[in-house]
């Protein structure tokens, strides 16, 4: 049976034999981050997905797309090109716009041959006919030899307000549609619009219905989830709106060791997320288990003095790490390079964001003299993020991991990066230094994002884990809790990355460093860490280290070998 030919029988489906949905608002998401998720969800998921989106500027080509139906040069309207394996020819993506990528299991009788595609097609369609009269449009329909949606399709003006590109094979989906809500329409004067001369296209805005994007989003989900989904399905969103007053006050440049935040490199739209409350009684002090007690043995000042003599920076230190005592008693630290400047000013992190120094050359030979000295078995690399740098810092972090293979060739090396912006060619230098571990931390659920990190993003995140996997890294990520998230939407986030094949996970309880950083909402129990590792193992993740006191690199080697064993 095909998904969704005929509406109503689909709607009087019983759900107990329908997997769930799995429905995701990612925001304003760079078209090649959401394909890498998508390619990754696509090859690797077995759960189906819906993820909703807005994408830049940007013109995608199909398979057999004709550039000689790109009007004008793309860089010039500061758009590009991506070439895709879907069906259809050219078409525009960009603000205003919801994208959809639907990636679902499709039940049919050839596993994606032409019939199987053709009723798939029909059921995207039917999807956006259906939410586009539930929102008030009601003249919108099919023409048969042109795949999307039309507004007036039997009348002498028929035009295109939703355009569908799809990829089907052995019964998965992937690729989607784009619903024009309040687009900016001279996009497409530029272009043929999907290779059909004559054919206009249009928007809701410019048909008259002053619709929002995130309205259009809720009927598009409801409807999803309805006609497309079992039991247990569930939606996670990116937050829609956040004010600056929402940040932290070290976010805004408040504080020691921050700029004013129009000085920062990173620096967003002043209205930028949902307000996340306060809480509403003071919290108690620390409890028992979140207490740390200092102990400055041999080993801890071994490498205090090692990594004075090599004039390096650990995060041990920067960061405040309560786990500094045990593991440099251990013999075991985390190196950061690039300094202890970071372009950023997340709301959780101590680092100092003043203007950073130049990337010092020799400091790849440094750490690598380090880890020798130490005669570390296991040796973990950070770095800050440095969007000042045209590559973020990728050739240092590169340099750094070849200077620890040529000193020390048994030594394994976990290398953990901040996103270098998702450009391809900057995390292909990473990628391939070949790092045992990459680890890449999305810090926290889908709703905190923008309020934690609003120089980051969760599809981009997602991203970089997904195209590490597909070079065919071991991958690794971290997750505080305490900022406010429920139970629930932690669950959602470990869901998402066992279905991208994340390998390793850390989970740990937030501390706010300073009072100029974002508070801990709340303590979670040992117990409750014990349910998340429980729970996320359950999902196909093959370790994870929950505690409240796990940081990033917590068990690092310990996590590595875990992963090799199984």
């Amino acid at each position: 049976m095909s998904i969704l030919i005929d509406h109503q029988k689909q709607n009087n489906l019983s759900n107990a034999s329908v997997p769930p949905l799995h429905v995701r608002w990612l925001g304003n998401v760079h078209y090649r981050d959401a394909l890498a998720v998508q390619e990754s969800l696509f090859t690797n998921g077995q759960d189906n997905y819906l993820l909703l989106m807005e994408h830049s500027h940007v013109f995608t080509l199909g398979v057999n797309g004709d550039e000689a139906n790109i009007l004008t040069d793309p860089q010039s309207i500061g758009a590009e090109v991506v070439r895709v394996k879907r069906g259809g020819d050219v078409t525009y993506h960009g603000p205003g716009q919801l994208v959809g990528y639907p990636i679902l299991t499709v039940p049919g009788k050839r596993g994606g041959g032409m019939a199987d595609t053709a009723a798939y097609v029909a059921s995207v369609e039917q999807l956006i006919i259906d939410a586009l009269k539930e929102l008030g449009l009601s003249n919108c329909g099919r023409i048969s030899q042109y795949p999307g949606v039309w507004i007036d399709p039997q009348g002498r003006s028929p035009r295109k307000v939703a355009a569908i590109g799809v990829r089907l094979s052995r019964g998965r989906s992937m690729h989607g549609f784009a619903i024009n809500v309040d687009t900016d329409m001279s996009y497409f004067d530029v272009i043929v619009p999907c290779g059909i001369e004559g054919k206009k296209v249009t928007s809701l805005e410019q048909e008259g219905f002053k619709i929002s994007l995130r309205d259009v989003t809720d009927v598009i989900s409801d409807l999803a989830i309805s006609n497309w989904a079992g039991k247990n399905s569930d939606r996670a969103d990116v937050a829609w709106k956040v004010r600056l007053n929402d940040l932290s006050a070290f976010t805004r440049g408040e504080g020691p060791g921050s700029r004013p935040m129009h000085a920062r490199a990173t620096a967003h739209d002043p209205d930028l997320a949902i307000s996340v409350p306060a809480p509403q009684v003071p919290l108690k002090r620390k409890p028992q288990w979140m207490k740390v007690k200092a102990n400055f043995g041999p080993e801890y000042r071994k490498i205090k003095q090692t990594m004075r003599n090599n004039q390096l920076v650990t995060v041990c230190e920067e960061a405040g790490c309560p786990n500094i005592y045990e593991c440099w008693n251990d013999g075991t630290a985390t190196f950061m390079v690039l300094g202890d400047r970071c372009t950023r000013a997340c709301g959780f992190c101590l680092i100092n964001t003043q203007k950073p120094l130049p990337a010092d050359p020799d400091e790849p030979r440094r750490v690598a003299d380090a880890v020798n000295t130490m005669g570390l078995e296991y040796a973990v690399v950070t770095m800050v993020a440095r969007d000042d740098l045209s590559d973020g810092g990728a050739q240092q972090v590169a340099d750094t991991i070849h200077a620890i293979r040529k000193s020390s060739p048994s030594t394994k090396v976990e290398i953990l990066i901040s996103d270098l912006k998702g450009d391809p060619s900057a995390l292909e230098k990473v990628f391939s230094s070949e790092p045992d571990v990459l680890n890449h931390n999305v810090e926290t659920v889908l709703s905190l994002q923008r309020y934690v990190r609003p120089s980051a993003s969760y599809a981009r995140s997602l991203a970089v884990l997904c195209r590490a996997k597909q070079h065919g890294l071991t991958t690794k990520t971290s997750i505080m809790v305490g900022l406010g998230e429920t139970k629930k939407e932690v669950f959602t986030l470990l869901k998402d990355l066992s279905q991208i094949g994340v390998d390793i996970v850390t989970i740990g309880q937030y501390l706010s460093p300073t009072s100029n950083h974002l508070p801990v909402q709340r303590w979670w129990t040992p117990e409750e860490f014990k349910e998340l590792q429980i729970h996320g193992e359950s999902m196909g993740i093959t370790h994870i280290e929950s505690s409240p006191l796990t940081r990033s690199s917590y068990h690092a080697k310990q996590s590595e070998i875990s992963v090799h064993a199984t």
